[in-house]
């Protein structure tokens, strides 16, 4: 991984405005809302102590897990913060505002989250996930000494790269291959033609499905449920090839969607792997236990056969990383540099389709 490119990742950052919800308020005049700075790599539970500290005057004396919305949508803590941003706001809004609860958590659309720990658990075992997903085990991943572990959480906490790299470099992840070379061609385009090894890349892709058209992002329909979400957690199979025409970022987001896309020379024999809220319950217990985890990187590979099937849709935006990258650059390097610490790289993606017909 370019370290650069690694810098840029990890330097990320979305300006918060977070306000207290009215019905947390306690006391009056309601505080002021709260300004940070978050970590695009980060999680908002992680976020609690500041929050708590700059709202104690206001809160109410019984407390409940703290959770997050946007605009009236609950937001799921166990996406990175950017994730988040990138999905739910498709012309960026700085700052960021959103709204903080200490009470009233909503267990019909959110999975229970105990703190730290439980976001703690979720990275670590979607760690395992992608280390399974590249090296076909996550031997590496389950055999971590303790105090690698905990260097390894505290420098994804803290945002130091530095101890973070010396770690992860014991887990043997490299991605794929990057051997392409970029070159100059008469007409002044850039050529990636060349040859990439064969790889698996972990990724984690958001698809937000929309009939309407529009040409400004900031006409864009605003995400108000879950269920218009689509969550596709599955690997990408880069082929090798030599001299051939490069694999770019648009065969990828394709091979995802062989429903959108009916193109036989992309598409995949197996159907997609739709994501389920139960792939993300996590917990101290099933971390410490080598085979269950192993298990649960195995399930979490299962194919299910999607409902929707669209033949004329149309890619509006891609994003990663908070940048839009040309749809034309090769996946090798994007899944080498912007990936997320965990290993996976997560794309949010605006698809226009005609209408939703479900297959009966």
């Amino acid at each position: 991984m370019d370290m650069e490119a690694q810098r840029y990742v990890w330097d990320g950052a979305i300006p918060l405005q977070i306000h207290l919800h009215e019905s947390d308020v306690a006391t009056l005049p309601a505080p002021p809302p709260a300004l940070i700075l978050a970590p695009r790599i980060g999680y908002l539970p992680l976020l609690a102590s500041h929050l708590k500290s700059h709202f104690s005057s206001a809160l109410p004396p019984r407390l409940d897990t703290i959770w997050f919305e946007y605009k009236g949508l609950p937001l799921k803590w166990y996406i990175p913060t950017g994730v988040l941003f990138d999905l739910l706001c498709a012309e960026p809004e700085r700052p960021w505002n959103l709204t903080v609860h200490f009470t009233g958590y909503p267990v019909n659309i959110l999975i229970p989250c105990e703190g730290e720990d439980s976001v703690k658990w979720s990275f670590i075992n979607s760690l395992k996930e992608a280390a399974y997903i590249i090296n076909g085990n996550c031997k590496n991943v389950m055999n971590m000494s303790q105090p690698d572990q905990v260097e390894l959480w505290r420098s994804v906490l803290n945002g130091n790269l530095e101890p973070y790299r010396r770690v992860s470099t014991k887990l043997k992840l490299g991605t794929v291959g990057d051997e392409y070379a970029a070159k100059l061609n008469l007409s002044g385009e850039t050529d990636f033609s060349g040859q990439v090894k064969a790889g698996r890349v972990p990724v984690r892709l958001y698809v937000w499905s929309v009939s309407e058209d529009f040409e400004d992002l900031e006409d864009a329909p605003q995400i108000d449920s879950w269920d218009k979400v689509s969550y596709i957690n599955r690997p990408v199979e880069i082929q090798g090839g030599e001299g051939g025409r490069c694999f770019t970022l648009h065969d990828a987001v394709k091979s995802l969607l062989p429903e959108y896309f009916l193109d036989k020379s992309l598409s995949n024999e197996e159907s997609l792997t739709v994501g389920d809220e139960h792939e993300q319950r996590v917990s101290s217990e099933d971390a410490s236990s080598d085979r269950k985890a192993e298990e649960e990187v195995e399930n979490s590979s299962e194919h299910i056969t999607s409902c929707y099937q669209h033949d004329d849709a149309e890619i509006k935006l891609v994003r990663i990383q908070g940048i839009q990258p040309k749809l034309e650059i090769p996946f090798s390097w994007v899944a080498n540099n912007l990936m997320n610490p965990e290993h996976f790289l997560h794309i949010c993606v605006y698809l226009k389709v005609p209408q939703a017909n479900t297959m009966s």
